[in-house]
């Protein structure tokens, strides 16, 4: 009996799937266990295994297909068995399935291609007629055409290479012969890293070239952007934002991350880093204001036992927010060491589902691009998101009378307006002002 392979739920408020990468097509076999799936939710990327063993047959879902959860994509048959009669219909046409046979040559039909395909054709000499698309539509792409040169330069099977699913996701999107590439993760694994690292060897005019080429490109909003706009779309036309803003003295704050830092490199431990000083800081002032560190869930108001604190990382395809548990009954050392190993994996698209769960109050940091001040959106269920600017020095009246030159950074809070008064929310970021000017040297 044919085995149903369908998309798979991994997260509790996943509703669809995206199809990065078939690596069995069909017609071939496949053991079960055996990875030949790579899909996206909206946060990360996860190798899908084979729910059997047989002959993969029927999928139904290409590369950049948006797929409902629990949706039939493939089967996997006995030797001789065939396919269930009424397989889930596809608009584009199977993986493994050339251009449809026609008595037309190749020469007189109309080649369906990407601009950029087209012109790496011309380049590298590659006939469109004789490229076969797995992109949607059957339309050529850059990748399709880089395939076919890469196997020129050197035949190799990516299925049979190690690689996370990042590395081959940016392998195939900028059309990197993945044989080429050195993997420097656990048994030579290809990382997203060394991906990059071999694209930034190419020579600079032509990666020049390239940029030039890409920003004429329309991209379609599918994945991680996808769910991002929709998300962001429905919290600020649902929730009531309120915004509150405070200038904050970071004299001692900085005087205190020093000692931070002196202290680590006695030890030998990791940098603390102004993110990490910040989670646990705004983790001591949320313990005491759990209207903040709350969450309105099916007209229930859950005030939340642990401090989970979100950090926004910015990728390339979007944000992700991966979550340090109990940030406030953890010490600066633990929450430096914790945070900079999510917002590496982060980057290298190498976080699990459990990272980005259970947050229950986000900080974003645009001071690292020059950002003095701005307004951040909900990421709901949360009551509540901090937008850290950049720290400048301004002129400011001191106590004694005199004026002096002092580095400031401007904090904004947004707040649900439906479970936080202005009063509380007012309290929240007085507090955290004070915590953030007059920091206490905390267990390292």
């Amino acid at each position: 009996m044919a085995i149903e392979m369908i998309m798979p739920k991994v997260d509790m408020d996943q509703e669809t799937g995206t199809v990065v990468e078939w690596l069995r097509g069909n017609g071939q076999q496949v053991k079960e266990g055996e990875t030949i799936l790579v899909m996206e939710t909206d946060k990360i990327a996860i190798d899908v295994e084979a729910p059997g063993t047989g002959i993969l047959d029927g999928i139904s879902a290409n590369p950049g297909d948006v797929v409902p959860i629990g949706t039939v994509i493939a089967y996997i048959l006995a030797e001789g068995e065939e396919l269930p009669k009424k397989p889930r219909e596809s608009t584009a046409p199977a993986l493994d399935t050339p251009a449809a046979a026609s008595p037309v040559s190749p020469a007189e039909k109309e080649i369906f291609a990407t601009p950029v395909a087209r012109n790496m054709a011309a380049v590298h000499g590659v006939d469109l007629a004789a490229v076969e698309s797995i992109g949607t539509g059957g339309k050529v792409t850059k990748a399709d055409v880089q395939a076919v040169v890469s196997r020129a330069a050197k035949p190799v099977d990516p299925r049979d290479i190690y690689a996370t699913p990042a590395a081959r996701r940016t392998a195939r999107i900028e059309g990197v012969n993945l044989g080429l590439v050195q993997g420097s993760g656990p048994g030579s694994r290809i990382q997203l890293s060394d991906v990059k690292g071999y694209l930034n060897s190419k020579p600079q005019a032509t990666l020049a070239a390239s940029a030039q080429i890409q920003a004429g490109e329309i991209i379609p909003l599918i994945g991680m952007r996808r769910t991002i706009a929709e998300r962001l779309t429905a919290s600020y036309q649902s929730i009531p934002h309120i915004q509150f803003t405070v200038r904050v003295d970071m004299t001692n704050f900085i005087k205190a991350r020093n000692d931070y830092n002196e202290l680590a490199l006695k030890r030998g431990d990791e940098k603390v880093s102004v993110t990490a000083v910040l989670v646990k800081l705004v983790s001591m002032v949320l313990a005491d204001h759990p209207w903040v560190n709350s969450s309105l869930i099916d007209d229930k108001i859950i005030l939340h036992k642990d401090v989970n604190i979100g950090v926004a990382v910015a990728l390339e395809e979007g944000l992700i927010v991966p979550v340090i548990k109990n940030a406030d009954q953890k010490g600066i050392s633990l929450i430096a060491s914790e945070t900079n190993d999510l917002i590496n994996r982060a980057r290298e698209e190498n976080l699990n589902s459990s990272d980005v769960k259970g947050g229950t109050f986000t900080i974003t940091n645009l001071g690292p691009f020059g950002v003095e001040q701005f307004n951040a959106i909900i990421n709901p269920p949360e009551a509540g998101i901090l937008a850290v600017g950049s720290t400048t020095a301004e002129v400011v009246a001191l106590p004694d009378g005199t004026i002096a030159a002092r580095p400031i950074m401007h904090l904004t809070l947004s707040a649900d307006h439906r479970i936080v008064d202005g009063a509380v929310a007012a309290r929240f970021i007085g507090d955290l002002k004070t915590t953030l000017e007059s920091p206490i040297l905390m267990n390292y």
